[in-house]
């Protein structure tokens, strides 16, 4: 090929990263680097998220170095064990099918020669050559560019530990020339089979070219090296909503499971990587691990995914709870992750990871719990026969039928008769942080009433004009009437709400009573005219623990869900005596909560300063609640979810057979 001209500043530049002291260099920032450069736009369509190492290790680590460097303490000084281990760890191959910069594969290769180094010091062979192939960290990347920097960064973390294990002057010997064989794959990973990029045995076709960056890089198959190994799938894969997903890959996720009979509309694009891996696992030996959103193991995403993917041969082998997402790069990512292990079923041992500590559990199911598998679908119905939550009253006005406080009262000031016109509006702000709103709200025969009054009228126009522009036909049908809320669930009666979204630092969700003039929004969830022990259940402890559990959450915060969390609770049948104690503790924490008034929900839920008093009505009320169900309080959160899981599977299973 050409040599490419350089102006004098290039020349400048080649010059002085020339004479650098590369040793030093470490891979992982070309991760960082290529985020950095990323616009908004293409990180957010590519769920581009770079991995930092020790994000990195909490996947490697319990995927399989922890198991290579037990296996190097029990061999001690023993030469035929050290023997052995270092033959496994030459034959073992890393694959990232969504590997970026190619950091997975590039940490996964110093560990592993960190791990040989040390055998080969105590076999006496401190300066041996290295057994472990470069080719044997395979990946795929959808763009040619960070492609090629994964195969860079490879070749230089290769001649960065021949430096460290071998000296300079052996790791210059063998880094030139560049070898050009291509083991990084430039494509869709949705789309390729996984089998024939790293296939269990065999070799594939061979692809040289003159130099590393003029080989075609969608032409991944070379020899390995070494055969019979095991196989580890690792990486970062996009995080990507279905709401969020392009038409694209809404197509890839139907191909992969529209004919295995799951229902993926809903799925996380995610999703795809998981299910590919089980796949891939079921036909080699080893393993997969992957960082992932949180979401993939909660609320409807369990349901939907994991029945199909599990089925009988895969389990969950290790997880580690949510951690805020956390990297070098310039833009991070504002997502909590979880990380989660798979592989065929076995008998070997399994980890949950938390607060960088590690449990062995017997078991670990989707929603990363020590219990049986259970999947929780959205239920229409309370299964415990609870009155009906509907979700509250949805505007989707362009704001023009909410008044601020100051809207209010400047439309009264020249339209005193508006006042009928005007409803208190409580969503999840309003309802926690004591803020004030107001909305219009005409029933159809006040309609032309209203239209009479001028800031009513320009009000009413101005929704239409917004309906109209909405991209969403059934948006645009409403504009006629713009005088009413969009989606009108319940109004007029009094009702116990829920806020739809709040903070995980509370102890408990912080539901609210509203009168029957109030309007609740789309942010709350509501029972109309309800018996108020039903505030006592949505207080406690156990209900909270529980939605935190089977319901999605906003990065950390608890997303309530009607359908998925207040339907699904089980409660013991209760008594007229159950009842009216779990009554006596609703009142008794309102009255505690109507002591302090004018403090917020907020400020009487922050776990620093919750009042004395509110605190002891709410431990009242879990008391009486717990009491029903076990006879005594619970011990701990695991008890008190393995009691849920338990009473949930008896009544689902008992309501499937009738």
């Amino acid at each position: 090929t050409d040599v490419p001209s350089f102006s004098k500043i290039a020349r400048s530049y080649l010059i002085h990263i020339g004479s650098l002291d590369w040793t030093k260099i470490n891979p992982d920032i070309f991760g960082s680097m290529i985020q950095a450069v990323a616009d908004d736009e293409e990180r957010g369509a590519l769920g581009m998220h770079y991995t930092s190492v020790p994000n990195i290790l909490k996947v490697l680590n319990p995927l399989f170095l922890d198991d290579l460097r037990e296996r190097l303490e029990e061999a001690g000084d023993n030469p035929r064990k050290l023997l052995n281990l270092r033959n496994r760890i030459a034959k073992i191959r890393v694959f990232d099918p969504a590997c970026g910069s190619g950091n997975f594969l590039v940490i996964a290769y110093k560990e592993m020669r960190s791990i040989e180094a040390e055998i080969n010091e105590l076999r006496g062979e401190a300066d041996r050559r290295t057994e472990i192939p470069l080719t044997n960290y395979r990946g795929i990347e959808l763009r040619d560019f960070p492609a090629e920097i994964a195969r860079l960064a490879l070749i230089i973390a290769e001649y960065q530990c021949d430096v460290t294990y071998r000296g300079q002057k052996e790791a210059l010997t063998e880094f030139l020339p560049l070898d050009a064989m291509n083991w990084i794959t430039c494509g869709n990973a949705l789309r390729l089979d996984w089998l024939s990029i790293c296939p269990p045995t065999g070799t594939g076709v061979k692809h040289h070219a003159d130099d590393l960056f003029m080989s075609p890089v969608d032409q991944a198959e070379i020899d390995f090296e070494n055969e019979g190994g095991e196989t580890y799938i690792c990486g970062n894969p996009p995080y990507i909503g279905s709401s969020k997903q392009t038409k694209e890959q809404k197509g890839e996720i139907r191909q992969l499971f529209e004919t295995k009979g799951v229902k993926y509309k809903n799925l996380d694009y995610i999703s795809g990587w998981f299910w590919l891996a089980a796949d891939f696992c079921r036909s080699t030996k080893g393993a997969a691990a992957f960082v992932t959103t949180n979401s993939i193991c909660q609320g409807e995403q369990v349901f939907l995914l994991w029945p199909s993917l599990l089925r009988q041969d895969i389990e969950i082998f290790f997880a580690q709870e949510a951690f805020k997402w956390a990297n070098l790069a310039q833009n991070n990512a504002g997502v909590t992750c979880v990380v989660v292990g798979i592989r065929q079923k076995s008998t070997g041992r399994k980890f949950l990871f938390f607060d960088d500590q590690r449990k062995e559990v017997r078991r670990l199911n989707p929603y990363l719990l020590d219990f049986d598998d259970v999947f929780i679908p959205r239920h229409p119905v309370s299964v415990s026969a609870l009155p009906r939550m509907l979700k509250g009253n949805q505007p989707t006005d362009g704001g023009n039928l909410i008044l601020s406080p100051a809207e209010r009262r400047d439309l009264l000031s020249t339209a005193p008769e508006a006042t009928q016109f005007i409803r208190a509006l409580y969503g999840s702000k309003e309802l926690i942080d004591g803020l004030q709103r107001y909305c219009v709200w005409v029933e159809d025969e006040d309609a032309q009433d209203a239209g009479s009054i001028g800031e009513i009228s320009d009000r009413f126009e101005r929704v239409k004009e917004a309906r109209l522009k909405s991209t969403a036909e059934s948006t645009r049908r409403r504009a006629g009437d713009s005088h009413r809320f969009i989606q009108i669930q319940d109004y007029g009666k009094k009702a116990i709400v829920v806020p739809e979204v709040s903070s995980e630092k509370r102890e408990y969700i912080p539901c609210g009573l509203l009168d029957d003039q109030a309007i609740s929004t789309n942010k709350l969830f509501t029972v109309y005219d309800p018996e108020i022990f039903v505030f006592s259940i949505c207080s406690s402890r156990l209900h909270r623990i529980w939605v935190e559990t089977v319901c999605g959450k906003l990065e950390e915060r608890i997303s309530y869900s009607n359908v998925l969390g207040y339907n699904t609770f089980a409660l013991p049948k209760l008594t007229e005596k159950n009842k009216e104690d779990l009554t006596r503790c609703a009142k008794d924490i309102l009255l505690a909560r109507e002591a302090h008034f004018p403090a917020t929900i907020a400020d009487l839920y922050d776990p620093e300063k919750m009042p004395a008093d509110l605190r002891a009505a709410h431990d009242r009320n879990d008391e009486v609640l717990e009491r029903i169900y076990i006879g005594r309080r619970f011990h701990n959160d695991t008890e008190r979810l393995e009691k849920l899981f338990e009473r949930y599977t008896k009544m689902t299973t008992k309501v499937g057979a009738a």
